[in-house]
């Protein structure tokens, strides 16, 4: 079946911005149907190892948000 061409040249930068979001936040609704590769879950599964081994090589979220804010700001 042949998806059909969808066109947004008619959509402003900051409408196509929106609805990029929109799509986004439609998809993090439901990570576990985001599907990963191998490596992805590897690196993932490894990455939990080490924090498992090691908690304080850890950083809380609100301090990863606070730093990309302050990079975007």
């Amino acid at each position: 079946m042949a998806t059909p061409a969808i066109h947004f040249d008619h959509l402003t930068f900051e409408e196509r911005l929106e609805l990029l979001e929109r799509l986004w936040d439609s998809l993090v609704d439901t990570p576990e149907r985001i599907p990963l590769t191998d490596a992805q879950r590897e690196e993932l599964d490894r990455r939990l190892d080490d924090y498992e081994r090691d908690p304080s090589i850890g950083i809380p979220w609100n301090e990863v948000r606070k730093r990309i804010q302050g990079q975007i700001e």
